[in-house]
């Protein structure tokens, strides 16, 4: 049963962030109510991926090497800095378009690199192909773009500092719930 949710959570969460692109007429016709309906959708595609994720059954697929840890590591890093640059507009802001979307990309990478089993290649593999067909879309609907203007090597550096907070916080959390994400 756990797949399935985990499957039906994917669909929910893509389907949801979609709608707008895919049925944009249909979309502003449910006016501001649908903004309500499409976040509803969103997290009960959340709360199916997380319930799904845990209780599915465990399936090896591959053994991940042990130093894969480390890139994984760096790649949650820098994923969370990107995600930062989406608020704190730094010189990298200036040359990255979809920042929270290529985070996205990064910390699905990450996890992919070190989780071997049936129901990560489903949940992480799921939303990396999310973030790339939403970048896709986008740019295919928006072909142009206007780069963040006054862009500061200083605001690289306070992202920096906001991303290694948030990555210390999350690795906190992981160690917490009984997924220790450094190495013994």
């Amino acid at each position: 049963m756990g797949y399935i949710l985990l499957i039906l959570g994917l669909a929910l969460f893509m389907g949801s962030h979609w709608f707008k692109r895919l049925m944009p007429a249909r979309r502003a016709a449910m006016g501001d109510p649908g903004k309500g309906l499409v976040a509803l959708g969103i997290l009960a595609g959340i709360v199916l991926m997380v319930i799904g994720y845990r209780s599915a059954a465990y399936v090896n697929v591959w053994f991940p090497p042990f130093f894969l840890i480390h890139v994984a590591n760096l790649l949650m890093v820098i994923a969370f800095w990107l995600f930062a640059l989406s608020v704190i507009q730094g010189t990298i802001s200036a040359r990255i378009r979809h920042k929270q979307l290529t985070a996205t990309k990064t910390w699905a990478i990450s996890h992919l690199l070190v989780n071997g089993d049936l129901a990560s290649i489903l949940l992480f593999g799921g939303l990396l192909g999310w973030a790339v067909g939403t970048v896709i879309m986008i740019n295919k609907a928006e072909p142009t773009w206007e780069r963040p203007a006054n862009a500061s090597l200083k605001n690289d550096g306070l992202a920096f500092v906001a991303g290694l907070a948030a990555f210390v916080v999350v690795a906190f959390i992981h160690t917490w719930l009984g997924y220790y994400p450094f190495p013994a």
